[in-house]
């Protein structure tokens, strides 16, 4: 009855202890009063039956018993309480510009380049619960192949459709920023963030590179640039009559210029050689992107003493109504 109940002021209970001897006084003040009537025989009585009034006279007394008990629990002031969390997020608004032009097939990486830089960004989206994420796809040209959303689902499934020769062959990093940045800009997040990936060197496009970070920067839009190649050559696959051949090819990454467009937007470039580096860069992007969790917890109490006191005063109305008018002594 009382389990999820608390009292503002529990000393006061120990004031039903005060019942006791009031029962005690009671019976002994009753018994004492009893009228003693002579007589010579009492085999008259013997069938005599007591009837209900007084099978029930000390009713008024244990009416006012429970009322003064009542009372005495209102006045302890019972609570219940709730409690919860309100809880906010810092959204964080990413979008990932993905390389997926021809030299991505390289198997410097296992299964390849392309493929390894699938698997981590799937990874990161595993980590995220929040946020609004796109995805951008760059060759020769650039476009969207996912716009900010919050449904990883979706943007799983259109990662999982990529592949090289969607695009033209070529490398168009400045347009891939420019589209990026084209995605967020709009956005309201108190963070907005392009992650990109590229194995080679801008080659195509109309937009220089570090142009198009300014322009990010402008959006205050935070650029992380990772180079995708190990060192020196890289085995790269080719189909011919006889099967699929490798040849060794040079990496060739443009890494000064990926540092100076993730230094000018207040960002950081990394190198990736082979698979498990691309996982901790990710894993450091992920900690640094991190989307700011506020918990505030709450405890409300909400009074209950009106139903005791309530009661208390039905019990004590009762116990006049009873004493004055059924169980009425005669003077």
């Amino acid at each position: 009855m009382f389990s999820d109940i608390t009292f503002a002021y529990p000393w006061l209970l120990w004031s039903i202890l005060l019942i006791i001897p009031a029962i005690i006084w009671y019976f002994r003040r009753h018994i004492k009063n009893q009228p003693v009537i002579r007589f010579s025989s009492t085999e008259l009585l013997y069938d005599f039956k007591p009837g209900w009034k007084e099978r029930y006279r000390h009713l008024p007394f244990f009416l006012r018993l429970i009322a003064v008990s009542l009372i005495i629990i209102a006045t302890a002031r019972p609570q219940s309480f709730s409690s919860g969390e309100e809880v906010y997020t810092e959204g964080i608004d990413i979008a990932f510009l993905l390389d997926i032009s021809s030299s991505m097939l390289a198997e410097d990486f296992k299964p390849n380049r392309l493929e390894s830089a699938k698997k981590e960004i799937a990874n990161f989206i595993e980590g995220r619960t929040s946020d609004k994420l796109g995805l951008v796809v760059f060759a020769r040209e650039s476009f969207t192949q996912c716009p900010l959303t919050i449904d990883y689902n979706v943007l799983r499934n259109l990662l999982k459709e990529i592949k090289s020769g969607m695009l033209e062959d070529g490398t168009a990093i400045g347009t891939a920023i420019a589209n990026g940045v084209n995605r967020l800009r709009d956005s309201k997040a108190k963070s907005k963030v392009i992650i990109l990936v590229t194995d080679g060197v801008n080659n195509s496009g109309e937009i220089d590179p570090l142009t198009a970070a300014q322009i990010a920067k402008t959006f205050d839009i935070r650029i992380y640039t990772i180079g995708v190649g190990t060192m020196g050559e890289a085995p790269y696959p080719f189909d011919t009559p006889f099967g699929r051949r490798y040849q060794m090819m040079p990496v060739e990454i443009d890494e000064q210029t990926l540092t100076q467009i993730a230094k000018s937007t207040g960002g950081k470039y990394f190198r990736a050689t082979n698979n498990k580096r691309l996982n901790d860069i990710y894993a450091e992007i992920d900690k640094m992107e991190k989307t700011r969790v506020e918990i505030t917890s709450y405890r409300q109490a909400k009074e209950l003493f009106y139903p005791w006191a309530l009661a208390g005063v039905l019990f004590l109305v009762f116990e006049l109504i009873s004493r004055n008018l059924i169980f009425r002594k005669l003077p």
